[in-house]
């Protein structure tokens, strides 16, 4: 039974010293307890925190990471035509590729303190759209790279039907992306077979695309595949797509939404980046997670979310890497704070009086992934899978204990301070780097190597 020994740690008790933590099995925690002393086996660690969890990746976005910060020759760049980059790129890519691709992306995730991610993997067909033999190949090389890596993986395969809201077809890069209901019904029946070789801690999910690329039937078809599984969206993240759904159903996306599905728990909303104010209450109310990606939002220029609101009503958050520009938990928390204080001109914008940022922005975010990935993480506690990630607070320029701890990371540190991770018991993370890195980060550059040839 491995066991870890943290000189203080983040339980539901609070923070507490000279903890040892024992993980049984099946990757789950068997014991906490505090006020202990190390043994000659135990892992020593300096601060021992739940590992958050990942809830919005592309993967292969990963590949392109660089290739769209060159302004276009006309007009104003934005996320289309940063989309249009996105197609050339993903023409070029292989099943090879994006293995390769995912496992370095799924690395890089455990090095920054993720132990667990959902892939919303909309990916699907070869250039052109024509079918591989095997429905599942694209999922395959996602659950390969997962498997590789160690990182926890729920699969959400997307359902992406239409090029707009107006229903008009798929075109262009899209093509690679579409399927129609049965063929998306098979593609989540090849899913659930090849998840069955990973660890018993995989999930899968249900993604349709947005309300750009799947009507109200589709929504309801696929509400209905996999009734208790995680529900995940894109919605309200571009200012086009209120236009369309106002000129095609005269409501805004969130409104529509609220008024046509009973969205609960089980839901995870991206980016939720353009709401009105009751739209914002009305979403908080309902328990459903929004998926936060400040980085890539940011990048993309897509605007800021409302997350005061939000959070006064009741609502609740994670972060996610989405285009991994850039993966580290602690950006996305760092951003997400200050596009607050930018806009409100304002300081320690989403915590209460008297509370830690860092404690508030980090406990919000373990707990908005895990019901977000439907994953029994997010605390140290008995029988919680063991989503660990310990950081050493010498590497942090601020105090070191107690929610200083987190206050020093989040707005003051780097992924440096990251000296060990476990996803699910899985210690892939060793004094900073996953025990896999050489060979991953070579099979990567070689990857990127050709691609670039064919660019």
């Amino acid at each position: 039974m491995p066991e870890i020994f943290a000189r203080i740690a983040l339980t539901p008790q609070g923070w507490l010293k000279n903890v040892q933590v024992s993980i049984d099995a099946d990757g789950r925690i068997a014991t906490v307890d505090s006020e202990t002393r190390p043994g000659p086996e135990m892992t020593q660690v300096d601060a021992l925190l739940p590992a958050l969890s990942n809830l919005h990746s592309h993967t292969f976005q990963r590949g392109m990471a660089g290739l769209a910060e060159r302004r276009g020759p006309a007009g104003r760049d934005s996320f289309w035509t940063w989309r249009e980059i996105m197609y050339r790129f993903l023409d070029l890519l292989s099943p090879e590729d994006i293995e390769a691709i995912a496992a370095f992306a799924f690395m890089e995730m455990q090095e920054a303190g993720f132990a667990a991610v959902a892939e919303f993997h909309y990916l699907h067909h070869q250039p052109g759209g024509a079918p591989y033999d095997d429905v599942g190949e694209l999922s395959a090389r996602i659950a390969a790279a997962a498997s590789q890596t160690g990182i926890g993986l729920t699969l959400l395969p997307v359902l992406y039907r239409h090029g707009g809201v107006d229903g008009r077809p798929l075109a262009g890069g899209q093509l690679r992306f579409g399927n129609d209901l049965p063929g998306f019904e098979a593609l989540m029946a090849r899913a659930a077979t090849i998840l069955k070789a990973l660890p018993v801690d995989v999930g899968l999910g249900v993604a349709p695309h947005s309300l750009r690329a799947a009507n109200r039937d589709d929504i309801q078809a696929a509400l209905a595949l996999r009734p208790e599984s995680p529900f995940h969206m894109h919605i309200a993240e571009q200012e086009a797509e209120i236009d369309e759904m106002l000129a095609v159903h005269d409501a805004r996306p969130v409104a529509w939404l609220l008024d046509t599905f009973e969205v609960d728990r089980r839901w995870c909303l991206i980016h939720c980046t353009h709401m009105l104010p009751e739209e914002t209450i009305g979403l908080a109310r309902t328990g459903a997670v929004a998926g936060l990606c400040p980085v890539t939002e940011a990048n993309l220029g897509d605007g800021i979310f409302d997350a005061p609101r939000f959070v006064e009503a009741g609502g609740s958050f994670g972060v996610g890497s989405d285009s991994n520009i850039r993966i580290s938990t602690i950006e996305e928390l760092r951003q997400l704070e200050y596009s607050q204080r930018l806009r409100d001109r304002a300081r320690v914008v989403l915590a209460g009086p008297g509370e830690s940022a860092g404690r508030v922005l980090y406990g919000k975010a373990l707990a908005g992934g895990a019901q977000a990935l439907g994953r029994e993480c997010g605390t140290i506690t008995p029988g919680g899978l063991a989503d660990l990630v310990a950081i050493d607070t010498e590497r942090l320029p601020g105090i070191s204990d107690g929610d200083g701890i987190l206050d020093g990371w989040v707005f003051c540190g780097n992924g440096s301070a990251i000296t060990d991770l476990w996803s699910a018991g899985r210690h892939m993370v060793r004094s900073g780097r996953h025990i896999h890195a050489g060979e991953i980060r070579a099979r990567y550059r070689e990857t990127m190597r050709l691609i670039m040839d064919r660019l």
